[in-house]
Formats: C-alpha cells, structure tokens, sequence
C-alpha cells in the first residue's frame, strides 16, 4: 500500500495521547495515526492484518507443543522457540516475517529457522535435516521449493500459498485463517525436527518418520504453504 505525506494541523494534546498509545503498542506517531483513521472509516491496513494474523498464529501454537512466543517483535514479524531434545536442549528460534501484501504468486512471507549454539556436529545435523525437509517437501508436494540454508545451521524458506487441486489457484484467505495455515507448517516442520533427532542413530528411520510427517501435514487442508 503506497504512503504519501501529508501535512495536518492537530492539537498539542492530541498528539501527546497519539504518542503515548504509538509508544505501549510499539509503533511510531505516523504508523499510530494511521491505524487510528483506518480503524474509523473500517479500512483493514496491512499492519492491521498482519497483527489478526500473529494474534492467531500466537493463539495456535503459544504455550502448546513447547512453543512460546518471544516479545519484542516487529509488526510483521513474529518470533517463537521450541526446545530441541538434544543435549543441553538447545532452542530453536522461528521467525515469521510477513509481506504487507500477498504477492501475485501467492508469496505471504518468509520462515526463518535458527538455533543458538557453537556445536559443529550440532549444526552438521541441522544442515543434514535441512537437506532432508526440503527433499522430503519437493518430491511428496511435486514441486520446488523456495529455500536457502545460511552459515550457522539457519534455514530460510519462502512461505507460498498453494492450492493441492490440479490447475487450482488459491485466495488468498483470511488474516486468522492465513494465522492456521502457518502455525500447521510450523508445528510440522517442528515435529519433524524432533523426529530427525530422535533417529538420529537410523537414518532410514528418520527418512520414514519426517516422510508421514510431511504427507499428514498435506491431508490437514486443500491449502498449505
């Protein structure tokens, strides 16, 4: 949504409280004023949207499965952690970054997977899950996926809509249901995290176990990511 300045004349008062609400939401005076005009003639902004979609998303997973929401976000970007069942559990970091629109190709956004730790074998198993996932996801969906793995054993994936009907286009839905739909990929890839490391010593296991994972998480909607 293209911005343009303009100049208004308000008063001292107003604008104090317009600050104070920008500041305990996290937001700057313009950003404030904005949502404030958007929410009077009901115009739903793309700040506004993304925030039903991260309320939903935040609902779905936070507090479940050994996810929590980490505070301190932007307004397109949600972060959560999942302990790892690994020594000294470390903790996966997931970033959810949302376009201000949904892109022609049905891009919404990005993941971002990221671990805190200095151990090389820990990292080598990540970037031998990685590899893994994204076989796994390219062979069962039929298609490429658009996906990159960074030094450090973090993992970057384009979130696209797509519909699993042959020639079918999805809509781009709903705020809380765009909400459902990232919280299903990511409790999925979580789970099929945990899986890979809990076979560790069986690679053919760990192949078999991240494969129902994944063909479960196509079953769950005639819409993913």
């Amino acid at each position: 949504m293209k911005k343009t300045v303009y100049s208004l004349v308000l008063s001292e008062d107003v604008i104090a409280e317009i600050d104070r609400l920008a500041y305990h939401k996290g937001t700057n005076r313009s950003n404030m004023i904005n949502q404030i005009l958007a929410e009077y003639v009901s115009y739903t902004t793309p700040e506004k949207r993304m925030q039903q979609t991260f309320r939903r998303l935040e609902a779905l997973l936070d507090g479940r499965d050994s996810f929590h929401v980490q505070l301190g976000g932007s307004d397109s970007m949600l972060s959560l952690r999942s302990a790892l069942d690994y020594k000294y559990n470390p903790t996966v970091r997931y970033s959810v970054e949302l376009y201000r629109t949904v892109e022609a190709e049905g891009g919404i956004g990005e993941l971002r997977v990221a671990l805190r730790t200095q151990s090389s074998t820990l990292i080598l198993y990540l970037m031998q899950f990685y590899k893994l996932w994204n076989r796994v996801e390219e062979s069962i969906f039929g298609g490429p996926v658009h996906c990159r793995v960074e030094d450090g054993g973090k993992y970057v994936r384009r979130l696209e809509l797509h519909a699993l009907t042959q020639g079918g286009r999805p809509v781009a839905p709903g705020s809380e249901t765009l909400g459902e739909l990232i919280a299903a990929y990511i409790r999925t890839f979580d789970a099929a995290l945990k899986a890979y490391f809990y076979n560790l010593n069986d690679p053919a296991a760990a192949q078999a176990a991240v494969e129902r994972i994944y063909r479960a998480y196509l079953q769950q909607s005639t819409v993913v990511l």
